[in-house]
């Protein structure tokens, strides 16, 4: 037999071999997205590497707001009372589509040692608004800057970051309701509205994180969990419960 040949046949049984570890690696590097993140209606992707799940949005609510420019159809002027029932008062900064990347744990876990939440994005809303902390910024609370929370409580930042420091309103009025899965923060942990089992949820039921653990709709095995109300720190306490991952824009 032919030199060349020999050699040919002998190398395609490896060539074989090595492309069906090649795909099997493909596919094991995407994971099936567990249902309850396809919740997450405003991602305009939803992805998985077996360690984390990957959220694109671009941040841009769904519902309408003062913030939006005149010309767009989610433009709607407000006045009159807004969070906590202050006087609104529009900041100057206007809404602007991001890019953000959310990587969170697939399967979160307790943090050995807690970190504090930062400035600017700590989780994401069902309709791919960013949720940010307690703080207007350093150490700062939100006294002065909720007056400028528009009729469903969020507002841009400089740059055009629209986010939500307290009840997402448009969600809990209108998309689903005030004990519904809200969102997630950047640690994995689900975010549930301001009511449970039909009760306010206030801050003597909750840790110093802003959660608590039991069973779930969404988990009914159980699991940590985060709850926004209407009283400081609103969305999360002392800093992430779990590890958090990573947002990026």
């Amino acid at each position: 037999m032919n030199s060349t040949l020999t050699k040919i046949l002998f190398a395609l049984p490896a060539l074989f071999i090595f492309s069906c570890k090649k795909s099997n690696n493909n596919n094991n590097s995407t994971s099936t997205i567990p249902d309850v993140y396809k919740k997450i209606y405003g991602a305009s992707s939803i992805s998985s590497d077996g360690t984390y799940i990957i959220i694109k949005t671009t941040g841009t609510p769904d519902h309408k707001s003062v913030y939006y420019p005149t010309g767009n159809t989610l433009y709607e002027n407000f006045s009159g009372s807004t969070f906590g029932g202050t006087t609104f008062q529009k900041n100057p900064n206007s809404i602007v589509t991001q890019y953000y990347t959310f990587k969170i744990p697939l399967n979160p876990s307790e943090a050995s040692v807690k970190q504090a939440t930062p400035l600017g994005p700590i989780g994401v809303a069902l309709n791919g608004v960013p949720f940010f902390n307690q703080y207007a910024g350093p150490n700062q609370p939100l006294t002065n800057e909720v007056v400028s929370f528009d009729q469903s409580w969020g507002h841009p930042a400089p740059g055009g970051l629209y986010h939500y420091h307290v009840e997402p309103l448009y969600l809990t009025n209108i998309k689903v309701n005030r004990s519904s899965l809200l969102g997630f923060l950047l640690d994995g942990f689900p975010v549930y509205g301001p009511e449970e089992n039909g009760t306010a949820v206030t801050n003597a039921m909750l840790d110093a994180y802003h959660g608590h653990r039991h069973a779930t709709v969404d988990f009914p095995a159980g699991i940590y969990h985060y709850h926004i109300n209407n009283t400081d720190p609103y969305i999360n306490g002392s800093g992430f419960f779990g590890t958090p991952g990573t947002v990026s824009r």
